[in-house]
């Protein structure tokens, strides 16, 4: 008798085998006060991990700056890049960003999109292209009088997930987009084919993370904290004034960052701020897992989230022609938070323009920060080819 033999099926979750152990092995996060503890929770984030093994891997000063790329390993996956960027030849303890990288579709690469590197990958250099009008925001942050160190996070570049052999699913729909690549005469590139994977497979992460009690905000949460602790641990770091910046899912990432942990002084928050109901019907698709857990919006609308943070300010800078968001949402976050807050913690200013990140909104963002956290960086490395940014802003 013939045995049929089935096919082996691949790992829905390689590179990342040990993530179910170690998840259901560690405890919640435990936030500093009770609005911050509700998110967590709702967020499932775990105990971040201590990142161990902490690497410098090279250094190199250009054009005023000095970049070193980091490497350590948290509790499970694949170790953790970042590059913290600081003014070439300052002693002293300076202000701290985290430079949170967007999604993007762009899971190939993760924060390399925001560093000025001696060898740039394309996928980076289309990343900052596209979304950042051509700037490495952490380094041009860090030209200003920062330490900034930007990361990959959860799920991207350094810390992608396998899909060398992807999952059966996923597999399907990666051959339905390659024959229409070859039906239109496209020839990929190895980050194309990763990154169409890696839009399919969030899905199957998002299952997994939910299966296990977390979700892919919560992980990405997660990696974050621990990265926070990498920059306030820094010889060179005044842990007192740490901040944080980010556009799109970044923004997103800054604001969780700023709700769960009190060393966070300042935020930014670009390109990614609405109210939840805007996002119904038509625009819940312009988003990925990385806002939409289960149950968030139980907590609060999106620009209530800011509530529970600590920071003493925040600046959140909207996109009047954005495609993901309606106006109207932005607009009525807008009024919103003003009504939160107290005089002179919230700064809202809207653009023209569409999902993109530009120069003169990170040269604003740049001076917010700059002013929050007493930076005090060389005048001469300001960028004075740029026009003074006139922006619709209203501070409350």
């Amino acid at each position: 008798m013939n045995e049929t033999i089935q096919p082996l099926r691949p790992s829905a979750i390689a590179g990342y085998e040990d993530w179910p152990g170690w998840v259901r092995q560690h405890p919640r996060y435990q936030a500093s006060g009770p609005g911050a503890q509700e998110l967590s929770d709702a967020l499932g984030v775990p105990v971040p991990s201590v990142p161990e093994d902490l690497q410098v891997h090279w250094e190199d000063t250009h054009d005023g700056v000095t970049t070193s790329q980091l490497s350590w390993q948290l509790g499970f996956g694949p170790r953790t890049t970042g590059w913290l960027v600081r003014p070439a030849g300052i002693t002293k303890r300076l202000p701290g960003v985290l430079g949170l990288h967007c999604h993007g579709g762009n899971k190939f690469g993760g924060a390399d999109r925001l560093v000025e590197l001696p060898q740039t990958h394309p996928s980076a250099a289309a990343a900052r292209a596209g979304h950042y009008d051509g700037q490495a925001l952490a380094t041009d942050v860090a030209r200003q009088g920062f330490a900034v160190l930007a990361h990959d996070t959860f799920a991207w570049g350094s810390r992608r997930f396998d899909l060398a052999d992807p999952p059966w699913r996923t597999a399907s729909a990666v051959d339905s987009r390659k024959a229409q690549w070859r039906e239109d005469g496209v020839e990929p590139s190895e980050a194309d084919v990763y990154n169409a994977a890696a839009g399919f497979h969030e899905d199957t992460v998002a299952k997994a993370a939910g299966l296990l009690g977390t979700s892919l905000a919560g992980m990405v949460a997660h990696d974050d904290l621990s990265a926070l602790e990498v920059l306030a641990g820094l010889p060179d770091v005044d842990q007192d004034r740490l901040g944080c910046i980010g556009f799109s899912g970044g923004g997103g990432r800054s604001l969780t960052l700023a709700a769960l942990s009190p060393r966070i002084r300042t935020y930014v928050v670009t390109c990614m701020m609405t109210t939840f109901q805007s996002l119904l019907p038509a625009y819940l698709d312009a988003h990925s897992w990385l806002l939409q857990t289960p149950g968030l919006w139980k907590l609060g609308d999106w620009p209530e989230l800011t509530t529970r943070s600590g920071a003493g300010s925040f600046l959140v800078q909207y996109a009047l022609a954005d495609p993901l968001f309606p106006e109207a949402g932005m607009r009525d976050a807008h009024t919103k938070l003003e009504s939160l807050h107290p005089p002179g913690a919230y700064t809202g200013s809207f653009w023209p323009g569409g999902h993109v990140f530009t120069a003169r909104m990170q040269q604003e963002a740049i001076s917010f920060l700059s002013a929050a956290l007493d930076a005090r960086g060389p005048a001469a490395s300001e960028p004075s080819h740029l026009p003074t940014p006139k922006p619709l802003r209203t501070t409350s």
